[in-house]
């Protein structure tokens, strides 16, 4: 059994339990989007939008990365030329108090431009104040609220607190992907309050590509699994097993638990000890399930994690010397890997191939991001998930020719482990859509 019940009901979250358990009924994510509605549904309405505009910002308050507002660009304009009253809340930073340096006054500029109207801005996103200028609002306005985080009962996902929220609006649209894995006053608990509560356009579009995407792959169905640690990754590992990917590729340094596991020599490499038992588990769920899993056939090692480390190319995995470290996939299995890839009809990538971040180590995943890039341009279906793997991508200049560059970070990869996401959940449920038969074959699985 790869997940042990033992280990869920130790958790100190039992949401972690709630969910996993939650794993098979997936037309739970099944959820009606903002474009189910109608200019008859939204003209005149106030209509209450959660989105990102989380951005990073640098010392002088400039955006540096401004990818979470080009997201929310589509759904806020349905709205608008629906003739609906556009107010939006988001949250910037982790603020303690109010303080003027998380400000969302500091994105509207940025905002207004796409959008092609002088967004307006309120001084916080409860009160009287408020609610006088959400009354004022001309139809196809766009109103931003001031940074929720500056009330702390947001994040405590108070009922109050979601209920003024929530008064100042006749419908909820969630576009926030990103938040969605945690219970918040504005993700979750609002909606208690505000219906009908639909999902926006980036939302639905997440669901499209990492859930019925992954459900319904045009196949061959590559995954392409990476990052340090496989406690991060097992579920996601564990749910396309489920989906009977065609091929699993790994990298980065979860593969030397994999070889620890095996009895191979990993020298100092990354190794969690308390996971070699669902390393084997998953080897057998792959043999019964029919599924390839490829591994390095050669890496990359180092004497050092540093710009400045000695490194030997071409390492048995199973032989790396001592106090050396594995950082990178080698070259034979870049060629073996891209083999694969030029078959493949849908690929799913999560996590880089080796440190990435070190450009000596990062031969890799640069190869990895090269070959999907090209793939995509040949309509093969390229989705990547996960922070590192974004960022990776987004460093190389490679993101407009994947498919699909997930916004979600952390929630995304929930998603991936067919783990049904709070926010999510509050929303209400299509009806009309198809939903993913339950697999019958749940030997696997607590």
């Amino acid at each position: 059994m790869l997940i042990h019940i033992e280990s869920l009901l130790s958790t100190s979250d039992p949401l972690v339990l709630v969910f996993h358990l939650l794993r098979r009924h997936k037309k739970l994510l099944v959820k009606k989007c903002v474009s189910s509605l109608k200019e008859e549904d939204l003209k005149g309405k106030k209509v209450f939008v959660r989105v990102d505009l989380n951005v990073p910002l640098d010392h002088n308050h400039n955006i540096t990365d401004d990818a979470r507002i080009k997201a929310s660009v589509d759904t806020i304009q349905y709205l608008m030329k629906c003739g609906s009253h556009v107010i939006l809340a988001s949250h910037l930073g982790h603020p303690l108090a109010k303080d003027p340096n998380y400000s969302l006054k500091l994105l509207v500029p940025r905002l207004s431009e796409p959008l092609g109207v002088t967004v307006e801005m309120a001084n916080d996103c409860i009160g009287q104040v408020v609610e006088d200028m959400v009354s004022n609002m001309p139809s196809g306005g766009v109103l931003v609220l001031e940074n929720l985080r500056f009330h702390h009962e947001v994040v405590q996902n108070d009922p109050e607190f979601a209920k003024q929220l929530a008064s100042l609006a006749d419908l909820y649209v969630n576009d926030c992907v990103r938040n969605a894995y945690k219970p918040y006053a504005s993700t979750e608990r609002v909606v208690d309050y505000l219906k009908p509560a639909v999902a926006g356009l980036q939302m639905k579009k997440e669901l499209h590509y990492l859930f019925e995407d992954v459900s319904y792959p045009d196949t061959p169905f590559v995954g392409i699994v990476g990052g340090s640690k496989l406690s991060a990754k097992i579920g996601v590992i564990d749910n396309l097993l489920d989906k009977r990917v065609n091929h699993l590729l790994l990298g980065g340094g979860l593969i030397f638990t994999f070889f620890k596991a095996q009895e191979g020599s990993v020298g100092s490499s990354l190794v969690e000890e308390d996971m070699l038992g669902p390393a084997e588990s998953l080897y057998m769920k792959a043999a019964r399930r029919g599924v390839e899993i490829l591994f390095p056939a050669d890496i990359v090692a180092a004497n050092w994690i540093a710009a400045c480390a000695e490194v030997k190319d071409d390492i048995d995995p199973f032989e790396i010397p001592d106090n050396w470290i594995g950082v990178d996939i080698g070259r034979k299995t870049i060629d073996r890997y891209s083999q694969v890839l030029d078959s493949a009809k849908t690929i799913i990538w999560s996590g880089p191939m080796g440190l990435y971040k070190i450009e000596k180590f990062s031969t890799g995943t640069k190869a990895i991001a090269e070959k999907l890039a090209g793939l995509g341009g040949r309509g093969v279906k390229t989705i990547i998930a996960g922070a590192d793997t974004v960022a990776a991508i987004k460093k190389m200049g490679l993101a407009e020719k994947m498919t699909h560059i997930s916004m979600g970070e952390y929630a995304c990869l929930q998603l991936l482990e067919g783990i049904p996401l709070p926010a999510m959940l509050a929303l209400d449920d299509d009806p009309v859509e198809k939903v993913v038969p339950e697999d019958e074959s749940d030997d696997d699985h607590c």
